[in-house]
C-alpha cells in the first residue's frame, strides 16, 4: 500500500502514453504497460531523471491471461488504482475497404477493441468509486480508407461510452477525451510526407488533456 496516487497507463512505451507518464509522474507513481521492453526502459529513465517512479510490465493487452496477471500484481501491491490512461491503438497502412486484409482486420480489433472488453472488468474493481478511466477518441469511421481502424477504434469508443454512462452515479469517472493531431511515428507512419509543423507534439497534448481530468 501506499499514499501516493498510482496511475496504469496502457499503451506507454511511446507517442501520447509516453508523455502522459511524464507528466503525471512527480504526482504518480507510474505503471507503465507496452509490449516493447526496450521503450520502456527508456520511459523510466526519463522518469527516474525526473524524481519519479515507475514499475514497467512488457505485456500484450490482447493476452487475457496477462491482464489478469497484471492487474492481481496491482491490486496484490497497491490495493486499487487511481487512474487508468488506455493510448494502446493499432492501425494498418489505410487500404480501400474493397482490400481489406482479414488478418489487419484480426489485429486491429483483438487491439483497439476485444482488449478494451477484456480490460475494463478487469480494471474497474480497483478503481472503485473514487477513480477515473480515460480513453482516447479518434473519429475515423465512414473516412475513405479508414476502414478498419476507423470501425474498431469508434467500436472501442462506444463500449467507453456505455461504460461512461452507467458509473455516472456510481462512478468511476469515465472519461472520453480527443487529442489533437500529434506528430508521433505512427501517424508519420500512415501519412507520410504530412507537414509535421502544423501536429501538436505528444507532450503539449499530455498537458492539455489532463487538464481536462
Amino acid at each position: 500500500m501506499t499514499d501516493t496516487p498510482v496511475a496504469l497507463i496502457t499503451g506507454a512505451s511511446r507517442g501520447l502514453g509516453a508523455a502522459l507518464a511524464e507528466a503525471l509522474c512527480e504526482t504518480h507513481h507510474i505503471v507503465a504497460v507496452a509490449r516493447t521492453t526496450g521503450a520502456l526502459e527508456e520511459l523510466d529513465d526519463r522518469i527516474q531523471a525526473k524524481g519519479g517512479s515507475a514499475t514497467l510490465a512488457p505485456m500484450d493487452i490482447t493476452v487475457p491471461d496477462a491482464m489478469a496477471t497484471l492487474c492481481r500484481g496491482i491490486h496484490d501491491r497497491w490495493g486499487k488504482l487511481d487512474l487508468w490512461l488506455h493510448t494502446a491503438i493499432h492501425i494498418t497502412h489505410l487500404t480501400p475497404a474493397v482490400f481489406i486484409d482479414a488478418k489487419d482486420w484480426e489485429k486491429c480489433n483483438a487491439i483497439n477493441t476485444t482488449a478494451v472488453s477484456v480490460l475494463i472488468p478487469y480494471v474497474a474493481p480497483l478503481l472503485g468509486d473514487d477513480g477515473q478511466a480515460v480513453f482516447f477518441d479518434d473519429p475515423h469511421a465512414g473516412e475513405k480508407f479508414h476502414g478498419i481502424y476507423g470501425a474498431t477504434k469508434a467500436a472501442q469508443i462506444a463500449l467507453a461510452r456505455s461504460w461512461q454512462a452507467e458509473t455516472v452515479k456510481t462512478g468511476p469517472r469515465v472519461h472520453v477525451l480527443q487529442p489533437r493531431p500529434m506528430a508521433t511515428a505512427i501517424r508519420a507512419r500512415v501519412h507520410p510526407g504530412e507537414d509535421r509543423s502544423a501536429l501538436a507534439t505528444p507532450a503539449s497534448e499530455a498537458a492539455r488533456l489532463l487538464a481536462q481530468l
